[in-house]
């Protein structure tokens, strides 16, 4: 029998496909739904069965609008129009806007409504699926243009390309060799409150510059719920909780009960970190990828995901090692020319709030321009990273306030 027909004797006993999905979250399904709809075989694992809990504020930023399915319709429990800042509970102002700045969701909507899309794009779901690894030789691998991806009962899937998009603590990054240089803790609390206080909070959101180098507080409305939390960079968790149960008194919202208290590790990438492996990419957060000051991460889950599903199409179509690499390539060009730029910015605006937080205040609540570019950032219509390229004033600003 010859190489050919051997093939596709194992690919008729058990089918290989073009692209496995793992994690059903904003970016594998966004890379499901790339792959699907330029027309290759698809399958997108999940641990969890569907809708699943997350913690995350669930803020729609106008880049995370952008980068949706076309004619996706978002459920919105929110619109915000209106942002109050304050500096450790005091100096607080609030800025308006006729035009909204961003939405707000709850996500296991969210992200159900996402794997839909997939679905109908063709992308075949599978729930209750844990991956414990992925093998690129060896006796479960067929071939060399093959991934097999081990699912923790022991089964065996065959891929011609894998995108992992398993979370923050992936199993597909581990494979690749994701490398940190930024972890973050977050904690957060659903808390009902009567229809009184939720008319009080309609369209508006806080954003509270905490007492924690580099940390902040949010309070996100969502119908008779408030999502309240907080983040600061790992390593005193404490600390962190402290200065979220003193946000939630300050608040006057400690005699609610929440129906969901949660935390959550975000993780930053370094520069050097790869992106792929082989015939393996990672995009989201099990590839690092989120914004370093803000640690928005949705925005940069659904772009690297589309990304990541249009070269895993390449990729599984490569014929040999040489030109999966160079595909893997691309990706990682792709990534870091985009993502990768404000992910830069973000680290230096990071930086300088870790030093000068009232100084930020002062600028987004008492200077018009610094208010104009936050909106226009919430809204899409330019990046942080846009403003520091093409404004010699925000470059000059910031390199003088980059100075110690």
């Amino acid at each position: 029998m010859s190489s050919e027909n051997a093939d596709a004797g194992r690919e008729h006993e058990e089918p290989v496909w073009d692209v496995v999905v793992v994690g059903a979250g904003p970016a594998g399904s966004s890379a499901a739904y790339a792959a699907a709809v330029a027309g290759r075989r698809v399958l997108l694992l999940e641990k969890a069965e569907l809708p699943r809990y997350k913690t995350c504020g669930g803020g729609i930023i106008g880049p995370s609008r952008d980068a949706l399915p076309p004619g996706f319709e978002l459920p919105f429990r929110d619109r915000v129009h209106a942002v109050t800042f304050s500096l450790g509970g005091k100096l607080t102002r609030t800025r308006r806007s006729k035009q909204m700045l961003f939405g707000l969701i709850n996500r296991p909507e969210f992200d159900a409504a996402l794997v839909q899309e997939a679905e109908k794009a063709g992308a075949v779901v599978r729930t209750g699926a844990t991956v414990a690894r992925v093998e690129q030789h060896g006796a479960a691998v067929p071939d060399r243009r093959t991934v097999a991806v081990v699912l923790a009962g022991g089964e065996t899937v065959l891929a011609r390309a894998v995108v992992g998009a398993d979370g923050s603590a992936s199993r597909i990054g581990a494979h690749v060799g994701v490398k940190l240089d930024q972890v973050d803790l977050g904690l957060e609390a659903e808390i009902p409150v009567p229809a009184t206080v939720a008319e009080d909070w309609a369209g508006r959101v806080l954003i509270d510059w905490g007492p924690i180098p580099g940390s902040y507080g949010w309070v996100f409305p969502k119908g008779e719920t408030l999502t309240v939390g907080v983040i600061s960079a790992r390593g005193d968790g404490a600390a962190t909780k402290r200065y979220l149960e003193d946000f939630i008194a300050r608040l006057g919202l400690a005699g609610f009960e929440p129906d969901v208290s949660s935390g959550h590790l975000t993780r930053c990438r370094s520069d050097d970190s790869p992106l792929s492996r082989g015939r393996v990419l990672v995009c989201g957060d099990a590839a690092g990828l989120l914004e370093p000051w803000t640690r928005e991460g949705i925005s940069f889950a659904l772009r690297s995901g589309r990304l990541a599903g249009e070269w895993a199409v390449r990729i599984a179509e490569a014929q040999d090692a040489v030109d999966a690499r160079r595909q893997a390539l691309n990706y990682a060009f792709a990534i870091k020319a985009g993502l990768g730029v404000e992910m830069g910015v973000g680290r230096r605006m990071l930086a300088l709030f870790e030093r000068r937080p009232g100084l930020l205040h002062a600028a987004i609540t008492g200077f018009r321009p610094a208010w104009t570019m936050f909106a226009g950032i919430t809204r899409g219509s330019t990046t942080l990273a846009e403003m520091v390229r093409t404004r010699p004033l925000v470059q000059r600003a910031l390199s003088a306030l980059d100075r110690p």
